[in-house]
């Protein structure tokens, strides 16, 4: 069982109001557990009990978490049984658009998180049934996306504002990433 941690009880700030993509996805899947949740559910641990058991995390958590995957429609709930009412989950599209984000951020960890004996999983390619990792491409070139090769312009949603008073206008400005 996770021993308990001083950062549990701490209330976090919303991103909720941030002219930001990665701010407010984080403010849907942001917190430590819901990946985890994802992951499992993608992996086929669909149920409730099954899920305490394999994450280690209280029911009363657990619950909160599903209820708010449920609410902002990255899981559905489906009842497999009537008395009593049991529940399993499944990913709807938008929780199966966030496995690729979750598998490169599972290549980050096979790098840089100090998996010393090596990947606990591996990532077969059905189609043409090779291992890979993950990594993203240009969808009109095919070339790898890096820190170093992208130039990020303003968009029509950007503004200042909460999370971004620096940023909207750095962005203008042509000397940047």
């Amino acid at each position: 069982m996770r021993q308990p941690s001083m950062l549990d009880g701490m209330r976090r700030t919303s991103f909720a109001e941030m002219s930001c993509a990665i701010a407010r996805s984080l403010e849907i899947v942001g917190d430590w557990w819901t990946p985890l949740i994802i992951r499992d559910v993608y992996l086929g641990v669909r149920r409730f009990d099954d899920l305490v058991t394999d994450l280690g995390i209280s029911r009363n958590l657990l619950t909160a978490r599903l209820d708010q995957l449920v609410a902002q429609r990255i899981l559905e709930r489906r009842r497999y049984q009537e008395r009593p009412a049991r529940h399993e989950y499944e990913l709807t599209q938008a929780g199966r658009d966030l496995v690729p984000v979750l598998m490169a951020l599972m290549a980050w960890g096979n790098q840089w998180a100090g998996l010393t004996e090596g990947p606990p999983a591996l990532l077969e390619h059905r189609p043409c049934g090779n291992l890979f990792t993950p990594l993203v491409t240009c969808p009109h070139c095919g070339g790898q996306v890096t820190a170093d090769n992208v130039k990020v312009h303003p968009g029509p949603g950007g503004r200042q504002g909460p999370g971004t008073w620096v940023l909207a206008e750095r962005l203008t400005q042509p000397d940047r990433p």
